[in-house]
């Protein structure tokens, strides 16, 4: 890691914003090393980031580049990859950060299947420590490595996202509670929540 970029400080920061040190996180805090290399940060909505999972790497991102949920200016679609792009507004540059599939540094056999045997049967308190001890060393990889070893970086073009917008917000027919206006669902003339257009249609 560069820390004329991300200091120690910062991943500190960043850490306790999570609320735990993962290689998720550790990923996450890569990434926005890249874009704050190429593009700065983000007072405002000038930076973009669009992400395509909701994983930990996304809290690193959100903490260190300034883009937010409630700026606008981070935007998720639900692809379950981790793939990350951003836009810097003022010149409509952008790049695309992909997770390489086969990362050599980060093979670990062990740290595998202890995640399998996690998942299927839970593990024994040996078990855990060493799982604990095997996923702080693929941290410590993650954090370590050449930025080329852990992504395939590349520009893209346009469009650059769209700002954010304030919308007026419309009364749920069925629920009585506010909701955007761009998120209404109309059936049989009236205005419904997404939610409770779901659940009446459901009855239907």
């Amino acid at each position: 890691m560069d820390e004329q970029y991300i200091t120690r400080e910062m991943v500190r920061q960043t850490v306790e914003f999570h609320g735990h040190s993962c290689p998720g996180l550790a990923f996450g805090i890569r990434v926005a090393e890249q874009v704050v290399r190429r593009f700065g940060t983000s007072d405002d909505e000038e930076l973009v980031a669009v992400v395509e999972n909701d994983m930990c790497a996304v809290d690193a991102i959100q903490f260190l580049t300034g883009c937010t949920f409630g700026k606008g200016n981070l935007l998720f679609l639900d692809y379950g990859k981790n793939v990350y792009s951003f836009y810097r507004r003022a010149t409509g540059s952008g790049i695309r950060i992909a997770v390489r599939p086969d990362i050599g540094c980060l093979h670990d056999e062990q740290l595998q299947a202890l995640m399998r045997r996690k998942a299927s049967r839970g593990l024994d308190v040996d078990e855990q420590r060493l799982l604990a001890e095997r996923r702080e060393r693929r941290r410590q990889r993650i954090m370590e490595a050449p930025a080329d070893e852990l992504f395939r970086i590349r520009e893209i073009p346009g469009p650059v996202p769209r700002r954010a917008r304030v919308m007026e917000s419309l009364v749920c027919a069925s629920c009585g509670e506010p909701v955007m206006e761009s998120r209404t669902r109309r059936l049989f003339g009236r205005t419904l929540c997404i939610p409770c257009f779901d659940a009446e249609e459901r009855r239907i």
